[in-house]
Order: C-alpha cells, then structure tokens, then sequence
C-alpha cells in the first residue's frame, strides 16, 4: 500500500466516531429491504416453476401415452407374427395397414427375419429397405443386438431412416415355440413419425409459454444426448420424465424469456437507495472537520512503524549474511563497529570505539601497503572497494572483502560507511577451483598427447613406422575421387618379399623383424617423399602414388626398389639375401574404383610370382582375361569335387610276352557339363594351385576300389589298379590311417609315384609315409622315369616294385639303336635291383616287340587300348579286343 493510499484512507477516518449511530439505522433499513426483496423474489419464482411444471406435465403425459399407444398397437402384429412365422407379405400387409388406420403416428412397419428385413408396409417410397441387414449397419446394429438379447422391446432414436428422414425405431423382438422349442425368430421394426409425434403432443403449439428440450437419445435418460429444443443446462429448468418401455427421456422447461423478475421489485429498491442516501449524507458533512485533526497524528504514528519494520529487517539482514557494518568519520579517523566486525577482526564484543590505528594494525603485512593505496583512492573517489587479508591476535589469517561509500551530513563532518565480510572460505575455494583447473587442463593434454598415440599407432605399423592396412584404405578412398594428390590418377605397387620366410624361419624372428625394417628403410629412400609407403601384412608392402607420370616411370621405380632389395643385409655376423615381387596397376579419371586398383596390382604381383619371383609385372587386360579365366575354372573344379563330376579312367597293362592284362593305371578325368570330357592337362595345374589335387585323387582311389570289387564279383580278371599320388597328399599326417579304414587288399592296389618325389631325402614325412605304404601291401611305382634326376641310390633306398619308362624314351627307338641301348640299360638296371619294369606310349606294334625283346615286363599304349571308362572296360575285358589288334 503507497503512502497516498494510507494518506486518503486517514482522511477518511473522520467519519468512523459520528457514522456509528447513523450506519445502524442505514444496516436496519437495508436489511429490511433486501429480506422484502427477497421474498417477493421466491415466491414470484415459485408461481412462475409452478405453471410451468403444469405444461411440462401435460406434455409429457402426451408423449407418453402417443407413444405407449402405438408400442401396443405394434405388440398385435409382433403376436401374430410369433403365432405365424411364415406369413407372407399380403398378411402382413393387411395387419399393418390396420396399424395406420388407427389413430398413432406410426409411419413404417417392417419385419426383419434373421435380422434381414423381408417384410414392409407400406411398400411404396421405401424399397430402400427390403433386404437391408441390420447385423451390418453400425449406427443400428446395437439397439437390435440389444432387443434380440433382452428380449425386450427398445426404442431408439431420433435415427437417420434408411428410406430418408428422421424417426423413432421401435425394435421388437419375436420369439417363436414355448420352453426349450422357444426360437428367436427376427425383429419388427416400427418407425414413429417425428414430427407428427411432436406435433401431436403439443411440442408445436404456438400457445405454449414454455422453450422445452428433450434429452435421452436412444431412451438413454439424462445421461444421453439433447435431441430436440435448446440447451437449458444453467437455467435452472424444471425437469420431468418420459418414461418409455426400454428407458425414458427427460425433459426440461422454462418460460419464454427466462425468469423474469417483476417491474415492482425495482421500484421498491429504488427508495431503500434514497433513503440510504439521506442518512450518509450528513454523516460526511459532519466528520469532515474532525478528520484534518487526526490526520497528522496518523501519519507519524505509520512512519514510527515504518522506521521500526526496516530496521528490523535491516537487522535480520546483517545476522543471517554475516556482514559487518562500520563507519569511519573522514575528518577524525574514529571507527564505529558493531559487534560483526569486532568478530572479523579478531577483536572482542566489549562495545568499546576503535579507531583508524586498529585497522591498520591487524592488517596482513603482504597487503599493508595496497589495503591503504585501496582506502586513499575509495575516500577520494567515492566508492571504496578492496580485498585484503588480516591477521588475528592468535595469529589466524582471513581474507576480508570490503566495500564503502562516502556521504556528507548537513552541519557535520564527511563520512565513510561500508561493509566488510569474511571471504576466506571463497579465496580457498577459487584457489581449490584454479589449481582443479590446473590439473584438468594438464590431464587433457596429457589424453590428447595419448589419443594422438593412439590415432597413430591405430594407423601405423609398429615395427616399421609405416602406415598399415586401414590406413591405406582410408587413403585411397579419400583420393578416389581426384586421384592421388588431385592427379587424376592413382598407381599401385604391391610388394612381397621373397625369400623371407627361409629367413624367419631359420635364423628366427628377430631377424625377420630387422629385414622388414630395411625393406621399409629402401622403399623409402627410393620413392617420393609425396608418396604414400604402407606396410599390409607379414611381408607385404604397399605403394600409392600418381600415375600420370606412366608405366615406364613405374617400371623404373620398382627396377630400383628389386635392386635395392637384392643386395646383402648383414644381422648378426650373417649374409641375408632376400629378394621382392612387384606387381603394379593404375587408375585414371574421377572416381577411380581404387578398391579393383588394389586388387589388379594383387594380380599382378601373383603373375610375377609366378613367372620365378624377384621382378615386376604390369597388370594388363590380358592378364585379366587370365585371371578371370583361371578363377571361373577353379570355381568350376571346386563345383565338379561335390557334383561327383570327376571319374576315373582305365588304361589296361599288358604282359609284354603273353599280352595278358596284369592291370590297369587309373587316370582322372573330369566330366565337365559343357565342355564334355577334360583330361588332367586342363585342370590339375589350377587344382594344384587350389590344394584339391589330394581330393581328386581320393575319389580315383575310392572309384578304382570300387570298380576292382565290382570286376571281381563280374568275374573279370584285373590283378591290380595303379593309382597317381600327389607330392602333397604324401605329406599328410593323417594319410595312413585313412588308407588302413579302407582294408585295401595287399598288392590290388599300387601308388604312382614321380621322381621329384622320392629324390627329396630331407623329407622325413613323406619317406615314412612311403614305408608305411609298403606295411599296408600298396606297392610303389616310380612314374616319368628317365624325365628327372632319379639316381641308382634313390632307387636302392626307396625299393619300388615297378619303375615305369616314360614315353619320350620309348617313342625314338623303332629308328634309334642308341636309344634302344639306353632303353636296355634302364632295364638292366631294373632286373638287377629286381623291379619290375613298365613301358608306356607303346604306340605300335613294333615298338612292342623290341620292348618285349629288350626285357620290359609290362607294356602300356595306345596300340592296345586307349584310356576308357569302366562300362567300356568291362566290355573290352570281355570281347578281349586287344588280342584282335596283337
């Protein structure tokens, strides 16, 4: 409240003292009008709900019996139905129309078996009815529902009518049989017209004094829906029920023009005004001179208060926040304290005066001299505002915060009035804050400084310092789209080194390691300091750089790097010699795929592999071509392995003298379902290149088994089959006792072996496997003999039972004496050690009668038989073709 409030509101008061006897008789004369008014109030409103709860009644009776009457009237044609339910449409209607006939307002009856409607009257204008289905129609399937289950009548409503406009639906049930044979039957449906059911029961009548509503759609009451009249909810209406056979309605009235109340009511207010007015009148003339005079006392009497509730509050203040207040005079140096500061000072509560000197002397002395540079500069500005610490009696330091301001009294000496207040605890804190900060921002750096580590080595090689496989792909990505460096292209040389597993292996891995750091050392010495040098695997290398500078700069470049890499490296008092394998592919233009750039200097680097390793290849389409072609066939070898494509083939041996068949070599050969019939020539340097050439020669092993019990049960005589065995296969583990889960017969069964074979005496794998054969009664053959490097003690240490002379020794000698000598040594050489000796390519005839002169035991050629299937062996054996050809 302002003080021009307070002021008015105590001019005012002079009219309390001489306004009592005056206001008693204004409160009697105003209560006695308000209770008249009241009165007449009531009982106008009494007499006014009284006519209207008249007409109220008198409609409702109206709509209950219009309604009522045609609900019997219907009920008649409900029983006949129930009595006939069959009745045909003329019956129907015939009673219907005697329900029109009467006095009702009923519009439409229809009688719905099955809850299709099959039956109506009248016919005419509503055809849109016959066949209607009430189980699917939403808006009245649920009061049909309803009647069908009750078994009562239900009347809904107001409805929108199939047939067009508004009515009341009557939905009667009908049951058929009595008892347990009780069947429901269907539904009649009896349309009340609305707006002769209205105007019937007075709603329409132009003389009625009352606005009316109804409410209770669907007989739902006061809890349904308004359907006819305006909303009279707040106008107090009088309220009567409809009661209907499945619910009621509930009407509500009032008079037109609401409740009005009577002209004589304000007449009557009218003069209780004016003789209130009389009275107040002189009251306000009268206490008029008495309210001037105590208005001054008034007002000093509220600023005594004001003055004590603001130094309470002042005092409530300084308490709760601990601060100090002081004032020094300027002119006298004298201090007043109150008891606050007494406290911050170290001083005690005695009340005693202290003085410019106290101050000074509990200042900290590493703040003297700025504390009284801060109090000179506040007295002569103004404003004093200074942090400083000070020291107490017993040696306690605090650090104090100070403010001021200097005012000047009329008739009295300048003044300096401030605040101090302990700010100890918030220096600790800013100092606990700041070297918080300290140590936050030192660790950050120190996460940076590791993440950095990280991000690093995360990308880069630890052995060598050179970026790794990740990034490499990121790198190529990011120059993708402009090429290496925005060159427009991006050249790929990938490197492998070669030799480097002898290395590791023999002289261990530290070794390795220093070779691989200097392979780093020179690739990076003889590539640009722009271009990028990744190391990607164990001994794999990567270089990217641009392209554009062509393949002859690239050839350059990779001849320097494989003669860098030729020379010696000494570790360890050792001569280490390696070498490397470079293959190199290019891309050009915007948005170079660099992930098939790294794939064709892959295949590049496979190619110079290939081609005796230590040099370079270019990738080229060609080589493409190559590659494509090479990885569609080991696709098409890998697919014939589980589709059973490869079989074996037999080419019968022959006893030299007698030409009897002493057995047969099985050959594999590939059923390949496009190109027909492959012979090993075709895929078994691609299967050797896909380790499946052990596959392949278990399934002609478990074939020949096969195919050797089936002949024996055909009785056809084949001694023996000779199987070919890879130079891997001897090096399995596991391969012995697989062959001894076969329970191969002893001596049906020999394996073919090539001389590079068992020349190679380090291997001990593979010589024990040998001997372990020969335990199992599979004889050792050496296949090719004569093409190799076989020597007399091989030959003595590995003991085959057969050697077989390979057809470039055989074919010369029908024209060459010289090499039919050298023939006959070979098997001089084989009777002397007691092996058996096989030639094949026997072409003609009369190379099998000089190798039959010469002494070799078995003869094997196309002048007997070709290599054929196992049907066209069977029946070769059987017609014992060869003998016609011998």
């Amino acid at each position: 409240m302002t003080n021009s409030t307070l002021s008015q509101d105590n001019r005012l008061g002079w009219l309390r003292p001489i306004a009592v006897p005056a206001v008693i008789a204004l409160i009697v004369l105003v209560a006695g009008g308000f209770f008249l008014d009241r009165q007449t109030t009531i009982l106008t409103r009494e007499r006014m709900r009284a006519e209207v709860q008249a007409e109220i009644s008198l409609i409702r009776a109206k709509l209950e019996g219009n309604i009522n009457g045609n609900i019997q009237l219907v009920r008649g044609l409900v029983s006949a139905l129930a009595t006939e339910p069959d009745m045909d449409e003329r019956r129907f209607s015939a009673l219907a129309s005697r329900l029109l006939e009467e006095r009702s307002q009923l519009r439409l009856v229809a009688a719905a078996r099955d809850l299709v409607v099959t039956l109506i009257y009248p016919a005419s204008g509503n055809q849109a009815l016959e066949g209607f289905d009430y189980a699917t129609d939403a808006t009245q399937r649920e009061a049909v529902f309803k009647a069908r289950d009750t078994g009562r009548t239900v009347l809904a409503g107001p409805v929108d009518l199939v047939q067009g406009g508004q009515g009341f639906v009557g939905r009667f049930p009908v049951f058929t049989g009595n008892g347990s044979e009780r069947r429901f039957w269907g539904i009649v449906s009896a349309v009340v017209d609305i707006d002769r059911l209205y105007a019937e029961s007075g709603l329409f009548d132009p003389s009625l004094g009352i606005e009316i509503s109804i409410t209770g759609r669907d007989a739902r009451g006061a809890r349904g829906t308004r359907f006819f009249g305006p909303d009279l909810d707040g106008a107090q209406p009088v309220v009567a029920s409809v009661v209907l056979p499945s619910g009621s309605w509930e009407i509500a009235a009032r008079p037109k023009g609401g409740w009005a109340v009577d002209r004589g009511i304000w007449v009557l207010r009218g003069l209780l005004l004016v003789a209130g007015a009389l009275i107040v009148f002189p009251i306000v003339i009268t206490g008029r001179l008495m309210g001037e005079r105590q208005l001054h006392i008034r007002e000093l009497r509220q600023r005594e208060t004001e003055l004590d509730r603001l130094s309470r509050r002042l005092a409530v203040a300084l308490d709760s926040s601990e601060v100090g207040v002081w004032e020094m005079d300027i002119a006298t140096r004298e201090l007043v304290w109150d008891e606050r500061m007494n406290e911050l000072y170290g001083l005690p509560k005695d009340g005693k005066l202290r003085n410019f000197g106290h101050w000074k002397a509990a200042l900290h002395p590493a703040d003297f001299a700025q504390a009284l540079t801060d109090f000179s500069s506040g007295i002569k500005g103004g404003r004093y505002n200074s942090v400083f610490r000070v020291t107490w009696p017993d040696g306690t330091v605090r650090t104090i915060k100070a403010i001021g301001a200097v005012y000047n009294e009329a008739e009295s000496h300048s003044k300096l009035v401030g605040v101090n207040w302990d700010i100890t605890e918030d220096v600790a804190r800013n100092e606990d804050l700041r070297r918080t900060k300290l140590l936050t921002e030192a660790r950050n750096r120190e996460l940076e400084a590791a993440k950095n580590r990280i991000e690093h080595n995360a990308l880069h090689d630890s052995l060598t310092g050179l970026p790794n496989r990740r990034y490499l792909d990121d790198i190529l990505k990011r120059n993708a789209a402009r090429g290496y460096a925005g060159s427009g292209s991006i050249a790929v040389l990938h490197l492998d080194l070669d030799r480097f597993k002898q290395i590791n292996d023999t002289l261990g891995h530290a070794a390795g390691d220093a070779m691989l750091i200097h392979a780093s050392t020179v690739l990076r010495a003889n590539c640009r300091t722009t271009d990028f040098v990744a190391r990607i695997g164990g001994d794999e290398f990567v270089v990217v750089c641009p392209a554009g500078d062509g393949d002859e700069y690239l050839g350059v470049m990779a001849e320097r790097i494989i003669n860098q890499m030729r020379k010696p490296v000494n570790y360890q008092g050792h001569q280490c010699r390696f070498g490397v394998s470079i293959g190199i592919a290019a891309g050009h233009g915007a948005d170079i795929d660099v992930a098939r750039v790294l794939v064709n200097a892959d295949i590049a680097l496979y190619r110079a592999k290939a081609r005796g390793r230590n040099r370079f290849e270019y990738f080229s389409d060609t080589l493409q071509a190559e590659v494509v072609h090479t990885k569609r066939l080991a696709d098409e070898i890998l697919s014939g392995l589980e589709r059973n494509e490869f079989v074996a083939f037999y080419q019968p041996q022959f006893d030299a003298h007698s030409h009897d068949v002493v057995g047969v070599e099985a050959l594999a050969r590939w059923r390949h379902p496009v190109l027909g019939l492959r012979t090993p020539d075709a895929f078994l340097a691609i299967a050797e290149e896909l380790n499946v050439v052990a596959s392949i020669d278990r399934v002609i092993l478990d074939q020949s088994l096969a195919d050797l019990e089936r002949w024996d049960a055909m009785g056809l005589k084949v001694p023996r089959a000779s199987v070919n065995v890879s130079h891997r296969r001897l090096h399995d583990d596991e391969l012995i006792a697989g062959l001894q889960k076969l329970h191969i017969p002893p001596g049906r069964v020999s394996f073919e072996l090539v001389e590079s074979i068992y020349l190679d005496e380090s291997d001990a794998v593979v010589a024990h496997n040998i001997d372990r054969l020969k335990e199992l009664g599979i004889e050792v053959e050496i296949d090719d003999f004569g093409t190799g490097y076989a020597s007399i003690v091989s030959l003595q240490k590995l003991r085959p039972a057969r050697l077989k002379i390979d057809r470039q020794l055989v074919d010369p000698i029908l024209d060459d004496a010289g090499q039919r000598q050298l023939l006959a040594s070979i098997v001089d050489i084989g009777k002397s050690m007691g092996i058996s000796v096989i030639a094949e390519g026997v072409e003609t005839m009369a190379h099998a009668a000089i190798l039959a002169e010469l002494g070799c035991d078995i003869l094997q050629g196309y002048a007997f038989a070709r290599p054929m299937s196992r049907n066209d062996l069977e029946t070769f054996l059987a017609e014992q073709r060869w003998r016609r050809a011998s």
